[in-house]
Order: structure tokens, then sequence, then C-alpha cells
């Protein structure tokens, strides 16, 4: 039986800092950028979506950019750590773990995902990239964009991810049957925890 993690894993593949979802939205606007760089205007696998969380910005920035403590209000996310101290900022890395289901191509593994950040504008928008690697399964290059706007009722959370690479190209209806849910369970997540920590 596939136990709760697992199968809200399933849903969050595209977290993977990198791992992406399928075509935007149609009327989706310009892609969303942070610093003037966005996804990879070239991937085949993408998805973008958003949220209106209903709490302070700064409460929904802060649980977003403690990479550490994602393990404790993700339930996709295994383990999460920095590899650099100080405050997130470009040029900061960071490692992290997500459990990915069998696929007729791929085996079930453990997919490890080591994100660098490239661009952040605090409290507004940051930007990360990085490879996510698992046994039988690998993304070459992810990029994930993710902008905050403070709105009269809590913050507008926009994401946007592109997903690259030869083994998932091969089979994108596949991948992207497992990839556009899981922006949207990273952002359910996000919403949850931001909310019921909203007068902290």
């Amino acid at each position: 039986m596939i136990t709760h993690r697992l199968r809200s894993a399933l849903l969050l593949l595209p977290l993977t800092a990198g791992l992406l979802s399928t075509a935007a939205p149609a009327g989706a606007a310009t892609a969303l950028t942070c610093r003037g760089a966005g996804i990879d205007p070239t991937a085949r696998i993408h998805y973008r979506t958003e949220r209106l969380i209903e709490a302070p910005a700064r409460t929904a920035w802060r649980l977003h950019t403690d990479v550490a403590g994602w393990p404790a209000w993700q339930t996709a996310v295994t383990s999460a750590r920095r590899l650099d101290p100080g405050p997130l900022r470009p040029g900061s890395r960071f490692r992290w773990t997500t459990p990915a289901p069998a696929t007729p191509s791929t085996p079930a593994t453990t997919l490890v995902i080591t994100s660098t950040v490239e661009q952040l504008q605090t409290g507004r928008c940051v930007r990360w990239t990085g490879p996510a690697v698992g046994a039988g399964l690998r993304i070459d290059r992810g990029v994930h964009v993710w902008t905050f706007t403070p709105v009269r009722d809590g913050v507008l959370v926009r994401t946007e991810e592109s997903w690259t690479g030869g083994q998932i190209e091969a089979d994108p209806a596949t991948a992207l049957r497992y990839l556009a849910p899981g922006l949207d369970a990273w952002l359910t997540d996000l919403e949850t925890t931001a909310e019921a920590r909203r007068n902290r």
C-alpha cells in the first residue's frame, strides 16, 4: 500500500528544484523572472501555477527560503540541508531528496537534487537551478522560479519550472503525468503552513 508520504511525493515530483511540469496554462502571461532571468525557454517540459495565500508575504517567504526546514512542512521532501552558511543568496547551494515512483521506463528511486541559487531579491523572488539524480533516473537541469507579490489579502505566489535532459525528454508524456501536480502540491503545503502561522 502506498503511504501518505509517498503518495504526496508522487504529486510533488516537479518540486525537485528543477523538476517540472507541463505546458503553461492557457492564457498565461510572459514567463516569470527573477532579476531578469526565467526558466529555460527551449525546455519541452515546463509548468506554471500560482496561489493566493492569506498570510503575510514575509511569512511565506521565510518558510520558502528556510530550506533546511522544508521536511517539516513539505510531505514529499524527505531531507534538506544547506551546503553553505548564512542567509539564502546568489551562489547558495542546498541538497534535498524526494522519492520518485516507478514509471514504465524508470524504477522507483530517491532523487537527490543539488540546487544552486542563481538570482534572489529578498522577499520578492528566487531562481535556482540544478540536476536531480536517482538510481535509473536523471534530470540534467531543472530551472525553478518563484515570485512573491504582496496583495491586499496576503501574498500571490507564482512559480514556473522547466526540466531538461535526454532521459526525460525521451518520454515527456510520462514526465508530465507526474510533474504538473507537484508544484500545485508544493503551493498547497506552503499555503497551509503559512496560513497556520499568519499571526506569528
